[in-house]
């Protein structure tokens, strides 16, 4: 199921894209009447396995029935795949040919970092490029989105605690970022993470380590990977974070970028981005996202 986010009233409202368009499930649920299914993006992703498939039923009977509400995409206001994460945990160098581009070496374990919700938007929002930046960098990455809580989870079991995935641009100040060993301040200004378009069920999505990547500035291709790239699998980078910390239904995991970024250029070649510039990011299986830039006001 490819569930997705939409502002309505300055609230935020499911939706789910099928293939003959995208369904407005509340206002879906007021035509059909007295119906019990979750109606709400964060009450979906926290509700058990049969509270989803009960969701999906729903939607086909409303097909069926011609009871099913659409929406136009052109027309709506995208909002991030996941609205409220508990914790944003990332992890940085873990494709192996964009460590060899920035010259690090392999890290032994996963390196952890965070951001917040402040960072979070979705497909087609402008996102304004801070005053304190000259060198704004974006990172195509795959997105996992717990389910079930989890906790000394085993590497064989991680994925089990999985709901499903996301594709998410994660945006980083370089001059920011290096300025201290730690890298918060250069990931975590307003609109750094866009999510989406959508957040992807794990049996919609399979094995998540071989998902193409793909990033595009200005219709220039500029990463192109896979997730078979990974140093660390999803699953194994599940595992290692629930020995550290309880992960909860939400919480978003960005499993890293491969090779492309500006960063890794040349000095005299590095071209960051810039008001004007329109990023797009592709995510196999996942959907496509577009975000512009602008100038801060």
């Amino acid at each position: 199921m490819k569930l997705l986010t939409f502002e309505e009233r300055g609230i935020y409202k499911l939706g789910v894209q099928i293939e003959q368009g995208i369904i407005d499930v509340a206002a879906t649920a007021d035509k059909v009447g007295n119906v019990d299914i979750q109606t709400e993006i964060m009450a979906v992703i926290s509700a058990s396995t049969a509270e989803v498939s009960k969701l999906q039923a729903f939607i086909d009977a409303s097909i069926v029935d011609g009871k099913a509400t659409f929406i136009n995409s052109e027309k709506i206001t995208w909002g991030p795949a996941v609205t409220k994460p508990h914790k944003i945990i990332c992890v940085g160098l873990n494709y192996r040919k964009h460590a060899d581009e920035t010259n690090a070496p392999y890290p032994v374990v996963p390196i952890l970092f965070n951001k917040f919700d402040n960072t979070l938007t979705g497909h087609n929002s402008e996102i304004p490029i801070p005053r304190v930046t000259e060198e704004l960098d974006y990172e195509v990455e795959l997105g996992i989105v717990i389910g079930k809580k989890a906790k000394y989870v085993k590497k064989e079991d991680a994925l089990d605690h999985v709901f499903g995935y996301c594709a998410v641009n994660d945006l980083s100040a370089r001059d920011l970022q290096m300025r201290t060993p730690q890298w918060l301040l250069g990931k975590t200004c307003d609109k750094f993470s866009p999510v989406g378009p959508y957040l992807v069920t794990a049996d919609e999505v399979g094995n998540p380590n071989n998902l193409s990547l793909k990033t595009y500035v200005n219709g220039e291709l500029r990463q192109n990977s896979n997730t078979s790239d990974m140093i660390f699998t999803c699953a194994e980078i599940v595992s290692y974070i629930s020995d550290y910390m309880t992960l909860e239904p939400g919480d978003i995991i960005l499993t890293g970028t491969p090779e492309g970024v500006v960063l890794g250029l040349p000095k005299e070649q590095q071209v960051y981005l810039k008001p004007g510039d329109e990023v797009t990011i592709e995510v196999e299986k996942l959907g496509t996202l577009t975000n512009r830039f602008v100038a801060e006001n």
